[in-house]
């Protein structure tokens, strides 16, 4: 009599067990599509947006360094570009590392009168 309450749970539990792992693997895909959609796409259309900033610099504009240096674009080369971040004062930094263009809105922070 026990023998035959104890055959019909392995049954059961095989059974389960194919729910359970459809379940883990809906997680899985859940938790992929969240990364997905919260981390990979915005770094992707970051880096296109940085990729089309780089790639339309032109001389006179104003630009800000990664390294915080404000100045105006003089040259563009291939990889590189000259800068001019006083009168007189002229630096060459890679085209990578230009974060961003000023805009005609923002003040230039090294005017103090």
């Amino acid at each position: 009599m026990l023998a035959s309450l104890a055959l019909p749970a392995p049954a059961l539990a095989a059974d389960a067990g194919g729910d359970a792992a459809l379940v883990n693997l809906g997680i899985i895909a859940l938790i992929f599509v969240v990364f997905y959609f919260l981390l990979i796409r915005p770094q992707r259309q970051q880096q296109k947006r940085h990729r089309e900033l780089v790639n339309s610099l032109q001389n006179g504009d104003e630009v800000i360094t990664v390294g915080g240096l404000h100045g105006t674009i003089r040259t563009v080369d291939d990889d590189v570009v000259s800068m001019e971040i006083a009168p007189g004062t002229t630096v060459t930094v890679s085209r990578g590392r230009i974060f961003d263009k000023k805009t005609q809105d923002e003040p230039d922070l090294g005017d103090t009168g």
